[in-house]
């Protein structure tokens, strides 16, 4: 267990899927934790004393006595090789590399899906307008990299569940829970990790209204 208590910084709606990565990471791995939250569209990342705790300035940032970490993909790492009983990274070399580039992928492109297919449309239930032409091609290039992770349909990327499980089901969420056209297989890959009781405790977190 921590040898100091555990604090996670995260957005006052809950919307967050870099937010939701962490937090879905302390459950898995059972770890006692507190989360506090940040009004976003008021600053209070802002904040001087936030900006003095989180380098980036951004959610999530997780505390542990006097080390805070930003950026989730980081703090989840950090977990796992602090925390590494219960493991939410491949232990394969390759694998876990390949669920950074998953991981990595799904933060750093198809900004059009983002766009246009907020997170309001997963947690709040909000549904937006047809995808623009750069949305639409967006959405080709992740269900065909969807598709070739996921050949032959098995229940996880890698074999057994990782992290990189749920931040591909938050992205492909975004298209399925507004009504877009995504193939079956998919639709059933992140229905299943959605059912993950970890998921499950971010999914059903009370939200303020908008």
């Amino acid at each position: 267990m921590p040898a100091h208590p555990l604090r996670l910084y995260v957005d006052a709606q809950f919307t967050s899927p870099y937010a939701m990565s962490v937090f879905v990471t302390l459950r898995e791995k059972g770890l006692a934790f507190d989360t506090l939250t940040l009004d976003l569209d008021a600053a209070h990342n802002q904040a001087t004393d936030y900006a003095q705790l989180s380098l980036t300035q951004r959610v999530p940032t997780l505390v542990e006595g006097d080390f805070a970490l930003a950026e989730s993909s980081a703090i989840c790492e950090y977990l796992d090789e602090v925390y590494p009983q219960t493991a939410v990274y491949p232990k394969d070399p390759k694998q876990r590399a390949r669920a950074r580039q998953v991981q990595a992928w799904l933060r750093s492109d198809l900004l059009p899906i983002r766009q246009e297919r907020s997170t309001l449309v997963v947690f709040y239930g909000q549904k937006m307008p047809p995808l623009s032409s750069a949305a639409e091609a967006a959405a080709g290039k992740l269900i065909a990299a969807a598709q070739a992770l996921l050949a032959g349909e098995p229940d996880y990327l890698f074999g057994e569940w990782s992290i990189a499980d749920v931040d591909l089901a938050v992205m492909l969420n975004r298209l399925i829970l507004n009504g877009d056209s995504v193939p079956a297989e998919l639709v059933a890959y992140a229905r299943r990790q959605w059912q993950r009781p970890s998921v499950q405790a971010w999914v059903n977190l009370q939200r303020p209204a908008l």
